[in-house]
């Protein structure tokens, strides 16, 4: 990670999210292949009804982005998002995963979160509150590509986090967080907040429910 500025303290500061999720056993499950197939199903349908409301939340970011430059930013991760599909999509056809579950209170409390932000308040405070699903999900492919096992089922999943183009979309998005923020309490309040779902996500997925 090379971010510099608010995004980069903010990421120092939910550190200790970041390394619950990085051990949470859903995540340990996937890198040694241990993970029940009908949890990760649960995750990807779960994470599927969870993309479509953070598409639109990138949707809204571009209509309330405040010049060119941040609109341009915000049309590339919404076509970031709307690609990530191909990924759940893949899943669906495999292994039967569902793409239109009911969705859990855990995907609902994300959601539900991320589109009232983006509906009411201004670019940079939505910028704040979706960083940190990009920021992690990067995190956790690059942490995980090195002790993921080659028989594991879920190494797909693994490469496509730790891939580069998702590194520099997890940039994109901090470069505008870090131009749009407005200094308040908010940004930080935000970017927690979606840390903390981020791991209430992982666990629900792990429950299964």
């Amino acid at each position: 990670m090379t971010a510099a500025g608010r995004s980069l303290d903010l990421w120092r500061a939910n550190e200790g999210t970041a390394t619950a999720c990085l051990r949470h056993p859903f995540l340990r499950g996937i890198a040694d292949g241990t993970l029940p197939r009908n949890r990760f199903l649960f995750y990807v349908g779960q994470d599927a009804f969870y993309l479509d409301a953070y598409a639109r939340a990138y949707a809204l970011a571009l209509a309330k982005a405040p010049d060119g430059e941040a609109m341009q930013g915000f049309r590339e991760l919404l076509d970031g998002a709307l690609g990530e599909r191909a990924l759940h999509r893949g899943y669906a056809e495999r292994w039967g995963a569902d793409l239109n579950p009911r969705p859990a209170p855990a995907t609902l409390a994300y959601t539900d979160f991320l589109l009232r932000v983006a509906w009411s308040e201004p670019a940079g405070h939505i910028a704040a509150a979706m960083t940190p699903c990009m920021r992690l999900y990067a995190h956790l492919g690059q942490s995980l590509q090195g002790s993921t096992r080659t028989t594991s089922p879920y190494t797909e999943w693994v490469r496509t986090y730790a891939d580069g183009a998702f590194e520099l979309l997890a940039r994109r998005l901090e470069g505008l967080l870090d131009r749009l923020d407005d200094g308040t309490v908010t940004t930080a309040d935000h970017y927690r907040q979606a840390m903390r779902l981020e791991l209430a996500f992982f666990e629900a997925a792990w429950q299964g429910q």
